[in-house]
C-alpha cells in the first residue's frame, strides 16, 4: 500500500482517484490506497495484474566517494590534481588561468605544507613528550635531541577557508563537461572505486516486527545494496492452516499489514527474501513472529 495525497492519480487507471473507489482505505490515521498484492486489493476494470508489478530498476555499478577520509589523502590528491589537470583543460574547454584552477592550485600546495608541518610539530611534541618523562623519571636510554620546528620562511600563504568545498564544486564543473571522461577523472584522482555489490546467493533479508494501532508494522532494509536489488517479496502465515502464503511485493523500505486481527490471540509468522526481476536472490529471512488480536 502506499499513502493517499490530494489530487493523487490512480497509477493502475491514469485517472483521479474516486470517493467511491474499493482500495482507498484509512491506515492509522492515513488515507493509503492499495497495490496488488495486498489483501484486498480489487483489481480495475481491464487491469492486467502480473508480479511485481514495478519495472525493474537499471542496476548500475555505485562508486565511492573520490575524497579520502584523511588529510594526507586529502593533501595527496589536492597536489596529483593539481600537478595533472593542465594537460586536459584544452579537452575540458577550460582556461589555465581560469580562477577555479588558479585557487586549486593554491589550497593544494598550502594544505600539503600545513599538513607536512603539523606531522613535524607532532614528532616534535612526541619527542618532547619523551625528553620530558626522562628527565622527570630517569631511565636507561636517553632521548635523542629535540628541536622546535620552525615555520620555512617561502610557506605557502593562506588561502580562504573552503579548500574541500571548493575542490568538489571544481571536480562537479569539471564533470559537466560534454568532454570529460572517467578516463580523465582517473588520471585526477577524482573517479571512485567502484563497489562491490552483495553475493546474490547468500544474502538475507531482516525484519523486525510491531504492532501500530489494529496493524502490523514491517520493519526491513536494503542493507546498503539498493543499487543492486529491487523489492522485497514478503510471505505471511497467519496460523489458519494455510500455511506460508503471498503478503507483498514491496520496493520501499518497511510495510503495514492491515490485514483484519482475529478475535482471539493468534501468532502470525513472517518471512521475505529479495528480488532482482523476476527472480528471487538469496535467501529467506529468518522466520519472526508476532502475537496479535485477544
Amino acid at each position: 500500500m502506499k499513502p493517499l495525497h490530494f489530487d493523487a492519480i490512480n497509477p493502475f487507471t491514469g485517472t483521479p482517484f474516486t470517493f467511491d473507489d474499493p482500495n482507498l482505505k484509512f491506515v492509522n490515521g492515513q488515507g493509503v490506497y492499495l497495490e496488488p498484492g495486498d489483501p484486498g486489493f480489487q483489481p480495475y476494470p481491464g487491469q492486467i495484474l502480473s508480479a511485481p508489478t514495478q519495472k525493474p530498476k537499471k542496476h548500475t555499478m555505485p562508486k565511492s566517494d573520490f575524497m579520502p577520509t584523511d588529510d594526507n589523502g586529502k593533501a595527496s590528491l589536492f597536489v596529483l590534481f593539481r600537478d595533472n589537470v593542465g594537460q586536459h583543460l584544452a579537452t575540458l574547454g577550460i582556461a589555465a588561468n581560469d580562477p577555479d584552477i588558479v585557487q586549486q592550485a593554491a589550497d593544494a600546495t598550502r594544505f600539503r605544507a600545513i599538513v607536512d608541518f603539523c606531522g613535524n610539530m607532532q614528532n616534535a611534541a612526541q619527542g618532547w613528550t619523551a625528553e620530558k618523562n626522562y628527565e622527570r623519571d630517569g631511565g636507561d636510554n636517553a632521548p635523542a635531541g629535540q628541536i622546535v620546528p620552525v615555520l620555512p620562511a617561502d610557506f605557502p600563504a593562506a588561502v580562504p577557508a573552503g579548500i574541500v568545498r571548493r575542490f568538489r564544486e571544481l571536480v562537479k564543473r569539471l564533470k559537466a563537461s560534454k568532454n570529460y571522461t572517467p578516463t580523465i577523472g582517473q588520471a585526477l584522482g577524482i573517479e571512485g572505486t567502484m563497489q562491490t555489490g552483495p553475493d546474490l546467493a547468500i544474502i538475507q533479508a531482516i525484519l523486525e516486527l510491531s504492532i501500530i494501532g489494529n496493524a502490523v508494522f514491517i520493519a526491513w532494509g536494503w542493507q546498503g545494496f539498493s543499487a543492486f536489488l529491487d523489492m522485497l517479496e514478503i510471505q505471511v502465515d497467519r496460523g489458519d492452516g494455510k500455511g506460508w502464503v503471498f503478503l507483498t511485493y514491496d520496493t520501499t523500505p518497511n510495510y503495514t499489514d492491515s490485514y483484519p486481527l482475529p478475535a482471539t490471540p493468534t501468532k502470525w509468522k513472517y518471512r521475505a527474501i529479495y528480488r532482482v526481476g523476476d527472480a528471487q536472490v538469496g535467501q529467506w529471512s529468518n522466520t519472526v513472529e508476532v502475537t496479535v488480536g485477544g
